[in-house]
């Protein structure tokens, strides 16, 4: 009895707490479909009594190039970041090279550096190389955030990966890259889920590299279009609300699709068999 009676409670009081976090998200959808007339009402409606979609249509209107944008530099950062660090992570995991102990540190070192910090160095670089104002230029900023949790990952991943296989295709006269590709990067599924989603999803919400890097251009991403949306003074807080439902709904999609492998691809590597 104790025992279901502590289930209970923890039941209950997980979700009051997963009710707490959501409960943005719900006001973000409410508001997103109130009218403008009813947008200052007090106390507001905890329900949309009278929805309307006028929100929803700015949004095909006015953001859909955004959200284009996001959409390829998003896809273009998971293609840089996999053509980088899968390799890497084979070759620190396997390959053994001199030095790869310090590799692995300066990568977690990088991961520890501000974004502002980084974003103020890129524009230097950026703006000698005629890289400002370009999707282009966006993807390989993003990749830097990407590129050293993808290494990581791939390590801890490709560790566990038994050498008798490796082995095995080495005897059948495969060499390096043809094992790395026919063999280690098949049974890496996990893994670079893993890595495409999260390399996703940080271009996807990044703000900090867009509005330094590609403030004035015309490829700008969605989180420059909502910035835009609220910097012009403007009150249509349901348009502004639409905007932000529909530029999570990607990443919300993605993440209960691959919830399953990320959650295997992050564990791998932590227990030792």
């Amino acid at each position: 009895m104790k025992s279901r009676t502590g289930k209970r409670r923890y039941t209950v009081i997980g979700l009051v707490l997963t009710a707490l976090m959501l409960f943005p998200v719900y006001w973000m959808l409410n508001v997103s479909l109130t009218p403008q007339q009813d947008m200052r009402k007090s106390p507001p409606d905890l329900l949309p009594l009278h929805p309307t979609f006028e929100g929803y249509r700015a949004v095909l209107n006015d953001q859909m190039p955004y959200l284009g944008t996001s959409l390829l530099i998003g896809l273009g950062t998971v293609a840089l970041t996999l053509l980088l660090a899968a390799p890497a992570g084979f070759a620190l995991a396997k390959l053994r090279p001199y030095g790869g102990g310090l590799l692995g540190l300066v990568l977690l070192i990088a991961q520890m550096i501000p974004g502002i910090v980084m974003a103020m160095g890129f524009y230097g670089i950026f703006l000698d190389l005629g890289l400002l104002n370009s999707w282009w230029g966006l993807i390989i900023a993003d990749s830097t955030i990407a590129v050293p949790f993808g290494v990581m990952i791939f390590t801890a991943f490709m560790s566990g990966i038994p050498g008798e296989l490796i082995a095995a295709a080495r005897i059948d006269g495969a060499n390096t890259f043809r094992t790395f590709r026919s063999v280690v990067l098949p049974v890496s599924r996990n893994a670079i889920v893993t890595v495409s989603l999260f390399s996703f999803l940080w271009a996807w919400s990044d703000f900090v590299f867009a509005n330094t890097l590609d403030s004035s251009g015309d490829w700008r991403p969605i989180t420059l279009g909502i910035y835009h949306y609220i910097g012009n003074n403007n009150q249509e807080w349901n348009a502004i609300m639409a905007t932000a439902v529909v530029a999570s709904l990607p990443a919300a999609v993605l993440l209960v699709l691959a919830q399953r492998y990320v959650a295997a691809g992050v564990t791998s590597g932590a227990v030792k068999d």
